[in-house]
């Protein structure tokens, strides 16, 4: 189960978990393509990578909800890396609360990025997928297992995700490709709550779950070249202290 020389594609590169796995990744000697949405923050990981692991490294600023520019994107890693062998949909983010609350343009912007951007990355990435064997790792959420009262509809479209990730799984498994669902609960990123204050700053180092927790879970199942890890849940202990 060796990442060595394999061609990675992670979307939401530029923080968080999306950082730690393109990091995972290039310790492992993958070759990254690194999409987001910062040109200059996807440049100085970049430089991290080939500095600290000699690693090669090809950065593509990417809006995932753009269909085309996604397209490009994939396109783009597999013209540079001669094939695509592991996709990471990590994409995503979360706006507001209250149902009764929550603006259009917050809607729009969870169902447009998690939802659609999801999409368009699986869509393009799934022939080159199915020509190497290659895996196709969904980021979901502890919300798209659970109801998230906080958070109706980011929770919505985490459940979309799973149900999206699992059912492709039932498609394109015959065609030799891996898919995984990785779950965090709360992950000490940029990500954040409800109230707009992000992980990293509510909670104290040890409280929570590392973005190089949910980068291992995913490095382990990419490197998967036979079987499959259907889901791997990664959660703090006391999750469900009081459940």
């Amino acid at each position: 189960m060796s990442l060595d020389d394999s061609a990675t594609l992670v979307t939401g590169a530029s923080s968080g978990i999306g950082e730690a796995t393109a990091h995972e990744f290039a310790s492992r000697g993958a070759r990254v393509a690194l999409a987001a949405r910062s040109e200059d923050r996807l440049a100085a990981i970049a430089a991290d990578l080939e500095a600290q692991y000699g690693t090669e490294t090809l950065v593509v600023p990417t809006d995932v909800r753009d269909e085309a520019a996604v397209e490009d994107l994939v396109a783009t890693t597999v013209d540079a890396f001669g094939g695509l062998d592991v996709l990471v949909n990590n994409a995503g983010l979360g706006r507001g609360g209250d149902v009764a609350d929550l603006s259009t343009e917050d809607y729009r912007a969870m169902m447009d990025t998690n939802v659609d951007g999801v999409f368009f990355a699986t869509r393009a990435a799934l022939p080159h997928l199915e020509a190497s064997d290659g895996n196709l790792i969904f980021v979901g959420s502890f919300a798209g297992q659970y109801p998230r009262p906080g958070n109706p509809v980011y929770a919505a479209t985490k459940w979309w995700v799973r149900g999206f990730a699992h059912s492709v799984e039932g498609q394109s498994g015959p065609e030799g490709v891996g898919v995984t669902v990785v779950n965090p609960t709360e992950v000490r990123t940029e990500f954040g709550g409800s109230d707009g204050d992000s992980f990293a700053e509510r909670f104290e180092p040890g409280e929570v779950s590392e973005p190089e927790e949910i980068a291992d879970a995913i490095g382990f199942a990419a490197a998967q070249d036979h079987s499959t890890v259907h889901e791997i849940d990664v959660y703090r202990r006391d999750k469900f202290e009081g459940w």
